[in-house]
């Protein structure tokens, strides 16, 4: 019985150094999709200012936070964030 007890004690500080050992940042990380938008023409972003910038990001996800990604004619795609 005891041995049941003291077994059930260690798995929660197991789990407890497990929980804290987390780091912030990973946990807050972005997941991104491997998934790449042909149409892209060029980005741009607020350190170049209306610089067209390329080759651009491959998406969004990819792209710096507040660049943003554009087809061609100049019609915005999305912003990084």
């Amino acid at each position: 019985m005891a041995g049941n007890k003291l077994g059930v004690l260690h798995l929660l500080l197991l789990c407890g150094a497990i929980l804290l050992s987390v780091n912030p940042e990973t946990a807050r990380a972005k997941l991104c999709p491997q998934i790449c938008t042909a149409d892209i023409a060029y980005m741009t972003c607020p350190s170049s200012g209306n610089e067209h910038l390329t080759p651009p990001a491959c998406n969004c996800c990819f792209a710096g936070e507040g660049c943003t990604l554009y087809y061609a004619d100049g019609t915005a795609i999305c912003t990084g964030t």
